[in-house]
């Protein structure tokens, strides 16, 4: 069974040092990871992609994540999705439907602020469905994650760890700072009354959805440069894991350079 209580927000394991050394590697890591997406975009042969799966409570960093790490790549090459209350037209559909439909395409790097463990999370704590259809999906979400992998997808999640004191000032820091206030939502503040329900919620998603072909990763969140380096450091290992290449060419480099010069 997954107990997050016996997982410290504030631990930084493996990291390379202090915040500034961290800090650092993460910057140093940015040429290799832009190198290695380079050569996903280019041309992996397949449908080989990457999925990084970022979930946590509110303040927990997934756009710190998307801003300090996903920035380092090429947007060209990049997907975010940011998975919100669904709409009309979502609901009327099963609750993977949208998800699908925002998956990396080959060659890229997809990310999801938020994803289909919203309908296992905040489904599960709102009671926003019947207590069978919520036991149901972990199921599902197990069989949709493993089609994504046989269909070529590297799948790296994330569960953005961190304690409700740290929340609480991430949350008096947004309220302090008049250019922070807009991301301010009151409903925060409700939200954090039911913080057990949700601690025992991830527990709960952690611990029935993860698998071989889509393990969950645990990452102290209570530190933001720790946070960013870990995470880079996950997808720079799916990366390199994968081993992207730039494909092989078709002409005469030599004749070809010929022709551009005469033309």
């Amino acid at each position: 069974p997954v107990d997050l209580a016996a997982h410290d927000p504030l631990a930084t394991p493996l990291a390379p040092g202090k915040k500034k050394k961290t800090r650092k590697a993460l910057s140093d890591q940015g040429d290799e990871l832009s190198e290695l997406q380079r050569r996903l975009y280019a041309g992996t042969p397949g449908e080989r992609r990457v999925l990084v799966v970022l979930q946590g409570m509110d303040t927990s960093g997934k756009g710190g994540v998307i801003r300090h790490v996903i920035g380092m790549l090429d947007p060209q090459g990049c997907q975010v999705a940011a998975f919100k209350r669904p709409t009309e037209q979502e609901l009327r559909h099963h609750f993977l439907w949208r998800v699908r439909r925002q998956l990396p395409r080959a060659g890229q790097v997809g990310v999801f602020d938020r994803s289909h463990y919203e309908d296992v999370l905040i489904g599960r704590v709102r009671e926003l469905a019947a207590a069978d259809v919520i036991e149901g999906r972990y199921a599902e979400i197990v069989r949709f994650e493993r089609q994504a992998a046989r269909e070529g997808a590297v799948i790296v999640k994330c569960f953005l760890h961190i304690s409700p004191d740290r929340q609480r000032e991430r949350l008096l820091a947004r309220l302090d700072e008049p250019t922070k206030r807009w991301k301010f939502n009151p409903n925060d503040v409700v939200e954090r009354r039911l913080w057990p329900a949700y601690r025992r919620a991830y527990e709960i998603a952690l611990e029935r959805c993860d698998s071989d072909e889509a393990p969950w990763y645990i990452v102290p969140s209570d530190r933001k440069w720790y946070r960013n380096w870990a995470v880079g450091r996950l997808l720079l290992e799916a990366l390199a894991n994968l081993d992207p290449q730039y494909p092989p060419i078709d002409y005469d480099p030599g004749e070809q350079r010929c022709l551009v010069q005469s033309s």
